[in-house]
């Protein structure tokens, strides 16, 4: 919500008027009237008529259009302007306001992201919307790039508060409570001697019964963000986000990746690990590819040097203990690792990505780069 302050001529104690805009069915209720722009004049605001006005707000979210909605104040000199709720808004700015109009804003989305996400459900990575639009709104654009499936019964759509209050948000995992003395990076607690605070979700039991099936996550504030991601982390996820606004900063550090955008604050840029130049979502999936390729990369030059190595020695220690002389002399081992070794490893790293990595599931975030099925599988070979 913002409020804007216009000095104006026209008899008030102040000469103040304040106009606002924000979420259209927040605005709408602080209304008690309107500007009819037909007649120029100032009339009440029916029951009738409101209730015209939020049918027409959800026609237009249905169409994937955010709406905002215009409003202003005159003021008389007599308003409180201290006075504040336990969510900090002035209490002056909860009623007497003059409706000037709602506006529906579309985003186009583009091309390409329909396409990118549906090859990230192809590679078993949850696409989730977390947003600050309304509920219909946020559907209505899920629905579109293709996060939310119409036929999905399970599929939930939820906003930030009801989120949070089911869930009980994110508090210390020691003190169990959202402020704590608990320090939170390592070079305060040392110094404090106290061991860094641990976020967890407070309701992890129904947190457990929510993000399975949370597709979307609408009015979201920052908190709201934060605290989805530190619960899916918590549970063994691996967790990317993306972001361009000051408040995704928490969510983006928070994040075992966070791309921000090229077009985004400087504050979404410093949290973020990766920088999204074109402002793409299909770049998302470009990196999801390459990571994977380098992942299997290395995978493969370490079971070459192993498969090499290992075996060079073992016969090395088994001719020494045996024949009581080297088999293989170290101007031989020297050849076998800088010509033989060397070439074989290069081609192995440095194989291009494909397709058809993403066609396969994530590997879990415990698992190691040499599996145990590799140990396993090389002692059985070599033996």
């Amino acid at each position: 919500m913002t409020v804007i302050v216009e000095n104006i001529d026209n008899g008030l104690p102040t000469g103040k008027r304040f106009y606002i805009k924000g979420a259209s069915e927040i605005i709408l209720e602080t209304c008690n009237q309107f500007h009819n722009f037909a007649e120029d004049k100032i009339e009440t605001m029916t029951e009738d008529l409101k209730n015209h006005i939020e049918e027409e707000i959800h026609k237009m979210a249905d169409q994937a259009l955010r709406t905002i909605c215009i409003a202003y104040k005159e003021f008389t000199g007599n308003e409180d302007l201290e006075t504040k709720d336990d969510k900090d808004v002035y209490e002056v700015e909860k009623s007497g306001f003059i409706l000037l109009g709602v506006l529906g804003i579309r985003d186009i989305l583009r091309k390409e992201v329909k396409a990118a996400v549906a090859k990230c459900k192809t590679a078993g990575i949850k696409v989730r919307m977390v947003t600050g639009d309304n509920k219909i709104t946020a559907r209505a654009i899920a629905r579109e790039c293709g996060i939310v499936d119409p036929k999905d019964e399970a599929s939930l759509i939820m906003e930030g508060s009801e989120f949070i209050e089911r869930t009980g948000g994110v508090v210390c995992k020691k003190c169990r409570t959202k402020e704590c003395p608990c320090p939170r990076d390592k070079a305060q607690a040392d110094k404090k001697k106290m061991d860094v605070r641990v976020d967890t979700i407070a309701n992890g039991e129904e947190f457990d019964k929510i993000y399975k099936h949370l597709d979307v996550l609408a009015r979201s504030r920052p908190e709201d963000k934060y605290a989805l991601v530190t619960g899916l982390i918590e549970r063994g996820a691996v967790v990317a986000v993306t972001g361009d606004g000051t408040n995704d900063a928490p969510a983006l550090k928070k994040a075992d990746v966070g791309f921000a955008m090229n077009s985004g604050t400087a504050v979404a840029k410093e949290a973020a690990d990766i920088i999204l130049l074109d402002d793409n979502f299909a770049s998302i999936v470009q990196a999801v590819k390459w990571g994977r390729n380098i992942y299997d990369n290395i995978r493969k030059f370490l079971q070459f040097q192993l498969t090499v190595n290992v075996v060079a020695v073992i016969t090395t220690l088994i001719g020494a203990a045996v024949l009581r002389e080297a088999i293989i002399k170290p101007v031989n081992m020297l050849w076998v690792n800088l010509i033989m070794d060397t070439l074989a490893s290069l081609a192995l790293a440095t194989e291009p990505p494909t397709e058809e990595l993403l066609l396969r599931k994530p590997h879990d975030r415990k698992e190691y780069i040499v599996s145990r099925v590799t140990i396993v599988f090389f002692l059985v070979k070599n033996i």
